[in-house]
């Protein structure tokens, strides 16, 4: 089971005792710090290379990843920087360039002192990066176009990605050499379970996820899922087929979450592969901005971190264009058995909470695996914590109020003080 957040040291340095996620404490979350200089800005256009079209907008944060303690987090952004912050200090640690290669998809490895990540130009190399001494460590090369989906293996030293060139490859960071290749018919995303022993492949343009046994990738996936929403009917037709951005098991491996750039995200089973919830209620990350009109097909997006679980996997947590955070509660998700209807209209889910606070659009929201904070990132960088000040302001009266009941009345006349 995932650890239950804690919240990070008060001034005092003290920790305070772990907290339990609620929707009455999630409801309190508010911005504690905002980076405004998370990106650096795109240098202006001169007049006769003026951007044209309604889908323009500043540079963006396209990935985060926290270490395993949740001590540390670090961005990857479309002016080709990583930036490494501190999740109790509140500072910013380091600014690492990669302009040759581009950087995208950061995730750190079982060290916080080094990550791999995808990049945007060269090559479509991975790479396996020291943030200790900017160095890099090693190179995995195979993929002949762009990685949109990386992930570290939860338990060891493996990790896979997905590329535009419709393969997923799995890796070992102690060799270079590609120990595993899986060919597909579209662009793939990947995920691991929290045990390790099952990995997720989604294929888009099929609307297909397929389940594969870690220790036999080379055969057949043993469940293949559809995603099919009978409800996007009723809305257009033919119907606007989801653009899956992300995969993420819950922590119990019960559950998948499918991240979508369009306005809606789906929970799964992921034992038999019934549709059990649709999450609604957000804009869609699709478009660069407001107003910007939709693709004829649909589109990926800027950044495949829209949506992402809490610790504890009870609740999902997702950016919007329009900058709000939604928080969705699935404590009490439908239970379904026997043969998968994919006729059936899913269960639709509004959050729960809506937070605000997020400047601009939200495109990557992740929640700490160990303390009680949230990273949302856009053109900009905003840590969260829940706002307990009502609460300490209401314990400080009721104290006084105590203390107060507790002392005798003064009697006689005060004694002057001495000279």
């Amino acid at each position: 089971m995932a650890p239950t957040p804690t919240p990070t040291p008060g001034i005092d340095g003290n920790v305070p005792a772990p907290l339990t996620l609620t929707p009455a404490l999630l409801a309190k979350f508010k911005p504690a710090k905002i980076f405004k200089t998370a990106v650096e800005p795109a240098p202006a256009p001169s007049p006769a290379h003026s951007p044209k079209g309604q889908n323009n907008g500043p540079r963006h944060i396209t990935g985060i990843s926290f270490d395993d303690r949740g001590d540390q987090v670090v961005t990857a952004a479309e002016d080709e920087t990583f930036r490494l912050y501190s999740c109790k200090t509140g500072k910013q640690l380091k600014v690492l360039y990669s302009k040759k290669y581009g950087v995208d998809l950061p995730r750190f490895t079982h060290k916080n002192t080094a990550i791999v990540h995808a990049s945007t130009k060269e090559d479509d190399t991975v790479r396996y990066h020291s943030l200790h001494d900017n160095k890099y460590l090693q190179y995995f090369k195979g993929h002949k176009d762009k990685v949109i989906s990386l992930e570290v293996s939860p338990v060891d030293d493996g990790f896979m990605s997905g590329s535009m060139d419709k393969t997923v490859r799995l890796w070992d960071l102690r060799t270079p050499t590609c120990r595993g290749l899986l060919n597909l018919p579209s662009t793939p995303i990947v995920a691991y379970d929290a045990s390790g022993l099952v990995f997720a492949v989604a294929v888009n343009h099929y609307s297909r996820i397929l389940l594969y046994d870690q220790a036999n990738f080379d055969k057949a996936p043993f469940l293949v899922i559809t995603l099919e929403d009978s409800s996007l009917a009723l809305v257009q037709f033919p119907p606007r087929a989801p653009y899956i951005t992300s995969l993420s098991f819950s922590s119990n491996g019960k559950h998948l979450l499918v991240g979508c750039s369009g306005d809606a995200h789906y929970v799964l089973d992921a034992f038999e592969g019934h549709l059990l919830a649709k999450l609604e209620g957000h804009t869609g990350l699709e478009r660069r901005k407001m107003g910007a009109p939709l693709h004829i097909e649909p589109q990926r997006g800027s950044s495949g971190e829209e949506v992402s679980w809490t610790p504890d996997s009870k609740f999902v947590v997702s950016g919007s264009l329009n900058g709000n955070i939604c928080i969705w509660d699935l404590q009490n998700l439908p239970t379904k058995t026997g043969a998968v209807d994919l006729k059936a209209k899913p269960l639709s889910l509004q959050p729960m909470t809506t937070l605000e606070g997020h400047p601009g659009p939200s495109r990557c929201v992740k929640f700490n695996p160990r303390l009680a904070m949230m990273c949302t990132a856009g053109s900009e960088l905003a840590f969260w914590l829940p706002d307990m000040s009502g609460d300490l302001d209401e314990i400080a009266k009721e104290l006084l109020r105590k203390k107060s009941q507790q002392q005798p009345p003064a009697t006689g006349t005060p004694t002057p003080a001495a000279a």
